[in-house]
């Protein structure tokens, strides 16, 4: 519909194809001036305007958010989140799974919260979490979000108010992974989330995965402080929730199918007289237990039903859910006893993890944990054969593809092509003559092994975390991606940007998102442009999400030719982040989004970051809607 137009425009942008809030496509033009959309509408005049983008054959649509993000941390050293802004990211979520800055530094004189409950949950080395935590200077609620208002922020944040950390602040670091609360610490609890809800967080992170330990000795066998809280306390920190319309994000007891029901059944309007708003993560069609996806569409269903009345948002990842280690460090190898422990170690500390290798009986069980379910008859052999392995880790070699290894030439072999290549050698079998380097390594390393965990036991030993290799643990078949990314109860999301450093690269999933749902043309294109941007926004609680006029100018262009013939699987690299000073897997979308616009400014533009972005204010706190 054609708007009135201001004297003068700063960007006109033209001919655009525009998707905004589900609503049918229509090609018009977008005035911006200032920080807003001041005009929509067909043949918009262009003299007053100092700049005119021609944007024929171009999507036009609002920035996309991210869910679920811990760009915690990054947002103190790199607030112009440049990996997540160049896919077209205006808005991304924080402190999710219960870990934030909320509080500050939190150190005691003898716990270091910060880098204990990051290093491991979310795979971020150490160092980076110590400067981060060296350079905090606020330690209450409050002072952070006045602290985000003052960050040069590319993309929008918001906040949610982290239970570990709320835990930590109220009953000491030590006591929060212990025991329960008392009754006055419930209390005390429950007024901070609350007052945190009315400053303007937009809503409360839990976690119950088995998978997030402590890095820290002597709690390294212990997981993060919210996962000691039982159901009465969540029950009433969700109740306080519920009340102030904000959001409760979770994670699903993954062990305790009594346990999800209960916790989930929290979202329940019949129950509990409203309904509470509930994002959890996640849903995946997992590689080696197909039950898992068809199970999250019909919970989210029941629990979204006429009887139940839940708001109940399960998030989706719009990808194959590909993994990757350096050595045995992985965040899903924490479900497992026997690569937890090597977990626990130090990343830079090879001699303690060289040291448990060798120990025989860590590599008898090694071996037993290796080679559960592959041999013999048993019921580990059938939940194998049947494809319902209680491990989410996936343990087929032929899965297992190596993509860094100090002998380059088996780089782009897969383990079992590897641990084949060598039984051959051993046997006097192999058809090719080996060079004398790869000839001395098997000699010296690997002609003992007898068996594939002897196999992987020796990887570990020779070449420790300078070994990189991958697995897609997860949404194989992208025909059920779709159809989980389109189902109406299911959240598009889940992306852990900012964390896992080298082990995911998620920061083009939106844009993956998109091109999955562009297979049902322009309707289902506007369809999944709500649910990446107004739905998101709804949920929790934030101004955004639309390009109406008024509306600030968050907003991106895409080129659809260009989408369609992206492949998000070859364009992963591993780079060198000065930020960090460490490697980080990264995303290469270049040519897809043409223009990102936070603010009204140019965050990226032709391939190329604005000069301003980090250093002058795009994005904005988005506090929670009173």
């Amino acid at each position: 519909m054609s708007q009135a137009q201001p004297v003068q425009i700063d960007t006109l942008i033209k001919n655009a194809k525009v998707f905004n809030n589900g609503e049918p496509a229509v090609v018009e033009d977008v005035a911006i001036a200032g920080k807003r959309i001041v005009a929509r509408g067909a043949n918009l005049d262009a003299s007053s305007a100092s700049r005119v983008i021609d944007a024929a054959g171009l999507w036009l649509m609002p920035g996309l958010f991210d869910i679920h993000t811990h760009y915690d941390l990054e947002l103190e050293i790199a607030p112009g989140l440049p990996e997540s802004t160049r896919h077209g990211t205006t808005s991304v979520v924080i402190a999710n799974c219960s870990l934030g800055l909320a509080f500050g530094a939190q150190r005691d004189g003898i716990n270091d919260p910060i880098v204990s409950c990051y290093a491991r949950v979310e795979n971020i080395p150490k160092h980076v979490l110590r400067n981060c935590a060296d350079n905090v200077d606020w330690d209450n609620p409050g002072d952070y979000l006045n602290h985000l208002e003052q960050l040069n922020l590319g993309p929008n944040v918001a906040v949610l108010f982290p239970h570990s950390m709320l835990r930590i602040d109220v009953m000491g670091f030590d006591d929060s992974i212990s025991r329960d609360p008392t009754a006055a610490e419930l209390e005390q609890m429950k007024s901070s989330l609350r007052d945190a809800l009315a400053q303007g967080y937009v809503g409360f992170s839990t976690d119950a995965l088995p998978f997030h330990y402590l890095a820290a000795q002597p709690h390294c066998e212990k997981t993060i402080p919210t996962q000691f809280a039982k159901f009465p306390e969540i029950k009433q920190l969700a109740q306080v929730v519920r009340e102030a319309g904000a959001v409760w994000q979770a994670t699903p007891p993954k062990d305790s199918v009594i346990g999800t029901l209960k916790t989930f059944l929290l979202t329940s309007g019949r129950l509990y007289g409203k309904p509470l708003k509930t994002t959890v993560v996640a849903a995946l069609d997992i590689a080696n237990n197909w039950r898992i996806s068809g199970l999250a569409k019909r919970l989210a269903s029941i629990l979204n039903s006429r009887l139940v009345q839940g708001e109940f948002h399960m998030q989706a990842l719009g990808a194959p859910f590909k993994v990757w280690a350096d050595g045995a460090v992985t965040p899903l190898a924490e479900e497992i006893p026997e690569l937890r422990r090597l977990n626990e170690t130090d990343l830079e500390n090879r001699a303690e993890r060289l040291q448990i290798l060798n120990d025989p009986d860590y590599a008898k069980s090694f071996k037993a944990m290796w080679m559960k379910g592959k041999q013999g008859w048993s019921l580990a052999r059938l939940k194998r054969k049947i494809n319902l392995e209680d491990y989410a880790f996936n343990r087929t070699l032929a899965d297992m593809n190596i993509d860094r290894c100090p002998h380059s030439g088996w780089q782009g072999m897969t383990f079992q092509m590897l641990f084949d290549r060598i039984l051959a050698f051993k046997h006097g079998q192999l058809q090719e003559t080996l060079s004398e380097v790869e000839r001395d390594l098997i000699e010296t390393d690997f002609l003992w092994i007898a068996d594939e965990g002897d196999f992987m036991l020796q990887m570990l030993r020779s070449f420790d975390n300078d070994l990189s290799w991958s697995t897609v643990t997860a949404n194989r078949d992208m025909k059920t991606v779709r159809e989980l990314l389109m189902h109406p109860n299911l959240l598009p999301g889940f992306n852990d940007s900012g964390a896992h450093l080298t082990n995911m690269a998620f920061y083009d999933v939106n844009l993956r998102s998109l091109q999955l749902a562009a297979q049902g043309g322009d309707a289902d294109v506007s369809y999944m442009v709500k649910r990446l941007t107004k739905d998101a926004a709804d949920v929790f609680g934030v101004e955004g999400g639309t390009i109406n006029q008024g509306d600030i100018a968050d907003l991106i262009l895409i080129d659809p030719k260009k989408l369609a013939a992206y492949d998000g699987e070859r364009n992963v690299q591993r780079v060198f982040r000065e930020e960090f000073s460490h490697e980080q897997l990264v995303n290469r979308s270049d040519g897809v989004v043409n223009l990102v616009m936070i603010g009204g400014q140019s965050a990226w533009e032709d391939n190329a970051f604005s000069g301003e972005l980090g250093k002058t204010a795009m994005g904005r706190l988005l506090r929670a809607r009173a």
